[in-house]
């Protein structure tokens, strides 16, 4: 999507520079999700304790050359061929961001775009994987909610094509079972960081100016004043007259104009790709024991033990398959 190259996968061209790339974005998640003291002991800052400022300098550097090295890719094979960045064709978002780049030089620099390529990167990638692998375990231990999902696909899409975006407003259940998941094992349990501008009151506790607010998304899905029976999963409480009621209080995204921008899309990538997971193939575990559910540390919350699983193709869905 951001320049027409696979980075993972049978497909890969450069092999040490997916390498490269994939190493430089571990580390950025790692550093991200590291907890630093001088974030709380300011005199900390002062001696780098623990060299996580020192580390993410470096860090920096590596990811600009990078990305400033995929931007010089596009925008020379654009000159050698001839042709305009804006020409139909050139579909890639670093190839629609230099085409604006021409328009408007001085708002779309080189560093707005990089900025933009990283986000992209950082927030809509490994969120979705995880919160997929979270929703495929909890599937894998309740076959009778992957039952379910699966007869809603087969009753509303069908088993001649797969499953499209246009179909999600049909697939109420599949939805349900995203929420669910986002409720249990939100991908960012901490939210991003926020800062009082002015002294306030929130229930009951005195917030002075310019204080550092974490917002624990994961304890907040699972408070039992909140939510019924709330450590189950039970994707039903999204469905029916309740389903508004719940979703008031489901935060994974933020809330409010400093929430998510990409909720909406987050939303429709992992409820297509795991509509489609379910549509296509039968799923079991590799043993009679449960899905561990343990959770791991980060940035973002993956598992402590990836999931592993049996998928086999669903008979009806192999003509379809072999065409993809």
């Amino acid at each position: 999507m951001v320049t027409n190259k696979r980075y993972f996968g049978a497909e890969v061209q450069n092999n040490e520079q997916a390498k490269h790339f994939r190493d430089i974005i571990r580390e950025l998640s790692e550093l991200s999700g590291a907890s630093n003291p001088g974030d709380f002991l300011p005199i900390l800052q002062w001696i780098d304790f623990q060299q996580i400022e020192k580390k993410m300098l470096k860090l920096q550097e590596s990811m600009d050359e990078v990305l400033q090295s995929l931007i010089d890719d596009c925008r020379n094979k654009c000159r050698e061929s001839q042709t305009e960045l804006k020409v139909a064709g050139r579909d890639t978002i670093i190839d629609s961001m230099l085409s604006m780049q021409e328009e408007e030089p001085e708002y779309y620099t080189d560093e707005i775009i990089k900025g933009i390529v990283l986000i992209l990167l950082m927030a809509g990638t490994d969120t979705s994987a995880v919160t997929m692998e979270w929703a495929m375990s909890l599937l894998l231990n309740h076959p009778e909610v992957l039952r379910k999902a699966r007869v809603e696909l087969d009753n509303f899409v069908g088993q001649d094509r797969v499953v499209d975006e246009s179909d999600l407003p049909k697939l109420t259940y599949i939805q349900a079972i995203v929420n669910e998941t986002l409720r249990l094992f939100p991908a960012v349990p901490l939210l991003s960081p926020h800062e009082s501008s002015a002294e306030c009151s929130i229930g009951g506790y005195y917030v002075s100016s310019n204080t550092m607010l974490l917002v624990n998304a994961w304890a907040i899905h699972r408070d039992p004043e909140l939510w019924d029976d709330p450590t189950s999963f039970k994707p039903e409480r999204f469905e029916g007259l309740e389903a508004d009621t719940y979703k008031l209080k489901l935060i994974p995204f933020g809330m409010g104009r400093r929430g998510c921008p990409g909720a909406g899309l987050a939303n429709r990538v992992v409820t297509l790709a795991l509509g489609a997971l379910i549509q296509c193939f039968d799923w079991d575990r590799v043993s009679q024991d449960l899905e561990d559910m343990t959770e791991g540390s980060g940035l973002t919350m993956p598992k402590a033990k990836p999931l592993e699983a049996m998928c086999r193709a669903r008979e009806k869905m192999t003509k379809i398959l072999k065409e993809l």
